[in-house]
């Protein structure tokens, strides 16, 4: 049965603002997450409205997360923070590619 609209819209990314709140660099508040790819405690990589954010530290774990409003809380000592932007990588290496480096 066919589905009238898709179930993940590009609207939903749209109309979130995106913020990152850094307290101390022990404690990391996002706005704007769509989704959390992968996390371990040295780090974390997120889809936000804004591209592919990845975030790196020691000791790193998850607080709060909302779905619904699309906010995230990572705790820990956070190292650096760093967005994955494909438009400026050099051809033949990927989003993948940096991230196996």
């Amino acid at each position: 049965m066919p589905y009238d609209k898709p179930l993940y819209s590009m609207e939903r990314e749209e109309k979130r603002e995106h913020t990152l709140t850094l307290t101390d660099r022990k404690q990391l508040q996002l706005t704007g997450v769509l989704d959390v790819d992968s996390f371990d405690t040295e780090e974390f990589l997120l889809k936000t409205t804004l591209g592919y954010l990845m975030v790196r530290g020691h000791n790193l774990h998850m607080k709060n997360l909302n779905v619904d409003d699309g906010s995230l809380t990572i705790q820990g000592k956070i190292h650096a923070f760093d967005y994955i932007d494909e438009s400026k990588q050099s051809p033949g290496k990927g989003f993948f590619g940096k991230l196996l480096k």
